[in-house]
């Protein structure tokens, strides 16, 4: 873990923070060969590449009734109520964003412009597995599709060794609302639903996180599939003063690292006596927690930075871009009106990354790696397209006649210009 005043970072140390690389150049060819493969040859290639990457041969690759039946039978009620809180919370943020489907306004007499919102047809969400399951994931993309009105929603995740899906991934797909799932990883699920194959329906858009392989697939399909943005290992960026808790701040570093090997966990601090407070208690904390070696190894990624003041802070903040951003700061909405670039922010002591990962609503796949810089969180908008609409009279396309002409003809476009003409009785001719 880098420990350092954020003024002594050297450039390259702090190239690596900002960049933190995807990976992706590296995997490149690897996945391109799959995808090919799998667009070639569908359901045989995605069984063999099973069998190869996940070390299990499947006869089906959607889970049946049956399934699912067993899944919700082995599932305590307590649990399935705890993910009928969640998926509730979900719901119910994401209905908030829902734009008006249908609006007009006059911009001027006879011309009404408009918008029109419509749901895609049908969604691709992929649900990682390996390390671990996360049926949480299944709520955060199948929900807002549902919400959105997608016609048809399909939930890909990687099979465990016996070829099932975890009880609760199955028991979240029928809260959340799937049409079907598959018991299907990596990049064999993503050119599965991309491409389409005998038994997985291609789908118009592709969702949710995943490990650099499925990250590099996604970014491959956007000529067939559009996908809601790169989405790899996990992060947490922290902006701290000596407000904050130490055991908590260490508590959401050692949260975030168990995620992945590659995850990246940062705080940048005021005080000097809460960064060493803080890395002496992440420290302690990495022997007692039950993922510790994924944690050791992530660390190695994690930095502790002493900032001179707040703004500086802040300014650290906006380059890194981080996934998550908690703010634990005394004065936390003077940070929070100048935070520009985070995929999903958490403010106060009693707000930590865990409360968006699974139950206060909001959307947990967001964009990692600096591209919050670009890109938001998965939200209600990945889910509809916009279709522009006029209703223009007789009157109010006269009144921009000489307009669209003169504009039309400067253009070189002569057809443009007499399709305005013919409308008030000129007629071309040679």
């Amino acid at each position: 873990m880098l420990f350092k005043k954020l003024s002594d970072v050297s450039e390259a140390e702090m190239q690596k923070l900002i960049s933190r690389g995807s990976g992706l150049a590296d995997v490149g060819e690897i996945v391109s060969s799959v995808l090919s493969d799998v667009q070639v040859r569908g359901d045989a290639a995605v069984r063999e590449y099973t069998k190869k990457f996940d070390k299990v041969e499947l006869a089906d690759f959607e889970v049946s009734e049956a399934e699912f039946e067993e899944a919700l039978a082995g599932i305590g009620p307590e649990l399935l109520e705890h993910l009928k809180v969640a998926a509730a919370n979900i719901r119910a943020f994401h209905a908030a964003q829902l734009p008006e489907a249908t609006w007009f306004m006059e911009v001027q007499p006879g011309v009404v412009l408009g918008q029109k919102a419509t749901a895609l047809e049908s969604v691709g969400a992929y649900a990682p597995g390996g390390r671990a399951s996360y049926p949480s994931t299944v709520l955060m993309t199948v929900i807002p599709a549902r919400v959105a009105g997608v016609g048809q929603v399909i939930v890909c995740t990687p099979p465990r060794a016996d070829g099932s899906v975890h009880p609760l991934t199955l028991a979240a797909a029928k809260v959340a609302g799937a049409d079907k799932v598959f018991k299907l990883g990596g990049v064999q699920a993503v050119g599965a639903m991309a491409y389409g194959t005998e038994t997985v329906p291609k789908v118009d858009k592709i969702v949710g996180p995943g490990n650099v392989f499925v990250t590099s697939a996604k970014m491959q399909v956007r000529d067939v599939a559009e996908i809601d943005f790169p989405a790899g290992p996990s992060e947490v960026l922290i902006i701290a003063d000596d407000s904050a808790d130490a055991v908590m701040a260490a508590s959401d570093i050692i949260a975030q690292a168990e995620h992945d090997p590659n995850a990246v966990s940062v705080l940048v601090t005021t005080s000097e006596t809460l960064g060493e407070a803080v890395r002496r208690e992440v420290l302690l904390q990495t022997e007692n927690t039950a993922r510790s070696e994924i944690v050791k190894t992530s660390l190695e990624n994690a930095a502790v930075l002493i900032s001179d003041t707040l703004e500086q802070s802040i300014d650290f903040s906006n380059k890194f871009a981080p996934e998550h951003l908690e703010i634990m700061v005394e004065d936390s909405d003077f940070v929070l009106n100048k935070i520009k670039n985070a995929g999903s922010i958490f403010v106060g002591n009693y707000a930590p990354v865990p409360v968006g990962d699974y139950a206060s609503g909001t959307n947990h796949v967001l964009p990692t790696a600096g591209y919050a810089r670009i890109y938001s969180g998965l939200n209600i908008n990945h889910f509809l397209k916009y279709s522009s609409i006029q209703k223009i009279s007789k009157s109010g396309l006269e009144s921009l006649k000489e307009t669209i002409i003169a504009l039309a003809e400067e253009e070189g476009l002569q057809a443009h210009a007499d399709a305005i003409r013919t409308r008030f009785g000129y007629r071309p001719s040679k």
